[in-house]
């Protein structure tokens, strides 16, 4: 874990083409250019499909059990990325997870607002319960407003008293659309991902006529009281700090067993740079390993009895 690496990351994010705040066409094909210039590792195949409805991308690497499946829902502030985009970043976690994994390809704003995202996010899980797969062998993941939607899916479900996943996982998560976290201003000058200004146009793309304090908007002020357990990651160098710190706060307050992972002088949605920091590579074991844990846990009845191979296609 050398300066070196971390010096390289953030020189490499700050003299980059993306900026999350742009006009959304733009940043959308920049975005799609990026991550398919990312070769995936041959051991990783991915398949378009649909869930519940909704399109998504199954991904699958050698060697991993069939039998459990991370939902996933990708990053890019409510108006950017794909399900396809995803695909190197999400196979890393289904790898060190041992399990299959499904990138849900949700509506993007300004074209769709809120609710769409939420509701595509519903409708997967509920395409995956539909299809036989049991809660214990369903968890859900994300990074950034990825990791938002987790928290507000997860909100949505207890809400409506559907079967709650085995655990969750949050990757540097935006969960304050109100954008009140003090690391909105102090950490400005070094993320350099990230800014309030380009938060705020993506805000209202996403938010609509609705109030960002919603809290299946911002699952920051929502009630947390009875999710499963929650792995927070987030670096120290991203604007976004206070929402996960404030994230896991308020979680363990509802009595929610939740973990949280602060590492030092690393960007946003560091995890998604193994292949040139360290760091990254330790975040995406620990996470492997938090969703192996919970898996083994609360699915002792469904390892006997796999679920329909066909569920999410």
């Amino acid at each position: 874990m050398s300066q070196q690496q971390r010096d390289a990351l953030d020189e490499l994010l700050r003299n980059g083409p993306l900026d999350l705040g742009g006009n959304v066409k733009e940043q959308r094909i920049i975005f799609e250019e990026m991550m398919g210039a990312i070769p995936i590792p041959d051991d990783v195949s991915a398949s378009p499909g649909s869930l519940g409805g909704i399109p998504v991308v199954n991904i699958d690497v050698d060697g991993t059990e069939p039998e459990q499946v991370i939902l996933y829902f990708h990053g890019g502030a409510y108006a950017v990325g794909t399900a396809a985009s995803s695909v190197g970043l999400a196979s890393d976690l289904a790898r060190h997870a041992g399990a299959r994994l499904v990138s849900v390809d949700y509506r993007l704003a300004p074209e769709h607002p809120y609710p769409a995202a939420l509701e595509d996010a519903m409708a997967a899980y509920r395409g995956l319960l539909a299809g036989g797969v049991s809660p214990s062998a369903i968890a859900i993941a994300g990074e950034s407003a990825g990791a938002g939607l987790v928290a507000a899916t997860l909100v949505a479900l207890a809400r409506a008293g559907l079967p709650l996943p085995s655990a969750a996982v949050m990757m540097s998560p935006w969960v304050d659309l109100t954008l009140s976290g003090d690391s909105m201003s102090e950490k400005a000058a070094i993320d350099p991902a990230l800014t309030p200004d380009g938060l705020r146009r993506r805000v209202s793309d996403y938010v609509g006529a609705d109030d960002p304090a919603d809290g299946l908007l911002s699952p920051i002020f929502a009630d947390l009281t009875g999710l499963p357990p929650l792995l927070v990651q987030v670096g120290s160098h991203e604007i976004l700090l206070d929402d996960a710190t404030r994230l896991a706060a308020r979680a363990a307050a509802a009595d929610v067993a939740v973990t949280l992972q602060v590492t030092p002088q690393v960007p946003h949605v560091f995890q998604a740079f193994a292949s040139m920091l360290d760091e990254a590579g330790v975040a995406l074991t620990s996470a492997g390993d938090f969703l192996l844990a919970h898996f083994a846990a609360d699915s002792g009845d469904v390892l006997g009895e796999p679920v329909t191979a066909g569920s999410t296609t």
